[in-house]
């Protein structure tokens, strides 16, 4: 139901409307009246009308200054000017208002009934396009997080996604010219909390900081935010270390989670953001000081703790390090930590395909099997891709079509229905069919075949 105001001094012509508009238009308008300009200004602010049907000449205010005022409030009312004169200058000034619609007295029916319903029709089109706007923007709003953690996965992991850091970056308008990484690394406690809500925590306040940045997903024991350097300011770097103290205390406050941040240098590009990510894990790793906010280049320079601290660096001729031969010893550990970063991820694979043999005959899906080896589903789904060479349910279907195989062969000739439930499907005909697409042959005709 729409909300339609009657502007009119004349008691006569508001009731004269308001019978012919329910009988014309039964159950189309809420009616609210108004019997001068002033009460009009008032009424539109209280009712907020879709229409308003202004007269001209009222007491007071007169309907075009009211016109504007409530114009200026609610730029989205539909206004049909009436009046008992069809006065050139009141249409042309009414027009530069946007008023489209002008009626003079006595209106008929027919005139005003076309009149309400065009208006209508417009009203329906603008919702419904509201509608599909509103709608849009919550898909885009639902596929922003999956964007922005698969742009913070390739500058994570190299050759982890086929995707193109730059449209990305794009899609998100987040140019990867300037700016740095920040790692927050968790105990392991967080397999006791609600995952879910430790991710959108953080990413909330990130998002709501004051700062251009991406978040990656939860992914183990740590999280990405990506930071683009938008201003000039050369204190920014401070402003990010003081964003990293907010972390900790946040963690601290919210989960009771103590929390090391490290932070990576400034860079640019898609390899230097990648460069600037593994510095950040460098430093939230170096001496594991729980609570801290660890700077990478502080680290190298010796402000922060030792690079030393961690593991033994080589040793040095005089009374400091040569600040070259530190940044070496630095740059291998990076390597060091990436290769054993890889390695845990093989690890992790390992034990993943050694959950999946072990219940792949049973209702088992990607979500639990990432949730056994404490991953992301949509990061676990990608590595598992890369490290195995198959999607997780191409795998699980080729151990489910071995299976169905040996048993179909083997001499207790158990009936296909059996044969189906006993590698893991529910129904005899989905399962003719998988076995044929990988096979080439119907269950029925591999055992005619095997025989």
């Amino acid at each position: 139901m729409y909300r339609l105001l009657i502007a009119d001094d004349e008691a006569l012509e508001r009731e004269g409307l308001e019978h012919l508009i329910h009988r014309m238009l039964p159950g189309r308008f809420q009616i609210a009246f108004a019997d001068n300009g002033r009460r009009a200004i008032e009424q539109a602010e209280d009712f907020r009308p879709h229409i308003i049907m202004m007269d001209i000449n009222m007491p007071g205010i007169q309907g075009l200054q009211a016109i504007r005022e409530i114009k200026s409030r609610l730029p989205d009312t539909r206004f049909i000017l009436v009046t008992a004169y069809d006065f050139f200058a009141y249409a042309k000034e009414a027009v530069s208002l946007g008023v489209k619609e002008y009626i003079v007295k006595p209106a008929g029916r027919e005139q005003i009934s076309s009149i309400l319903n065009q208006l209508i029709d417009e009203l329906e089109r603008e919702k419904s396009k509201r509608t599909e706007e509103l709608h849009l923007r919550d898909k885009v709003s639902q596929l922003q997080p999956l964007v922005e953690n698969e742009l913070s996965l390739l500058l994570m992991v190299d050759q982890v996604l086929d995707a193109d850091e730059e449209k990305l970056s794009d899609w998100l308008s987040f140019p990867l010219d300037k700016g740095c990484a920040v790692v927050v690394a968790f105990p392991k406690q967080i397999y006791t909390l609600d995952k879910k809500k430790l991710y959108e925590t953080f990413r909330s306040f990130a998002k709501t900081y004051g700062i251009s940045c991406i978040v990656s997903s939860l992914i183990d024991l740590h999280m990405a935010i990506f930071i683009r350097n938008d201003t000039r300011d050369h204190a920014w770097k401070n402003d990010i270390k003081m964003f990293g103290e907010k972390l900790c205390r946040l963690a601290e406050r919210q989960f009771r989670l103590p929390i090391t941040v490290g932070i990576g240098s400034v860079q640019s590009g898609a390899d230097g953001w990648r460069k600037s990510y593994f510095e950040a894990v460098f430093a939230s790793d170096v001496d594991r000081h729980v609570g801290e906010v660890r700077d990478f280049e502080d680290v190298v320079q010796g402000t922060g703790s030792t690079v030393a601290a961690s593991t033994t660096a080589p040793a040095s001729s005089g009374e400091h390090s040569d600040p070259v031969d530190q940044r070496s010893y630095v740059i291998s550990a990076l390597q060091r930590i990436r290769e054993q970063r890889e390695q845990q991820t093989i690890n992790v694979m390992d034990k993943a395909k050694q959950y999946i043999g072990l219940h792949f005959t049973e209702e088992l899906s990607l979500e639990e099997t990432a949730e056994h080896v404490h991953l992301n589903p949509h990061y676990f789904s990608k590595v598992f891709k890369q490290q195995v060479g198959a999607t997780f349910i191409d795998y699980l279907t080729g151990l489910r079509i071995e299976k169905a195989k040996q048993l179909i062969s083997s001499a207790d000739e158990l009936a296909l229905k059996e044969v189906c439930f006993e590698v893991g499907y529910k129904d005899p005909n989905y399962f003719s069919r998988v076995f044929k697409r990988v096979t080439g042959l119907t269950p029925t005709e591999y055992r005619s075949q095997a025989k």
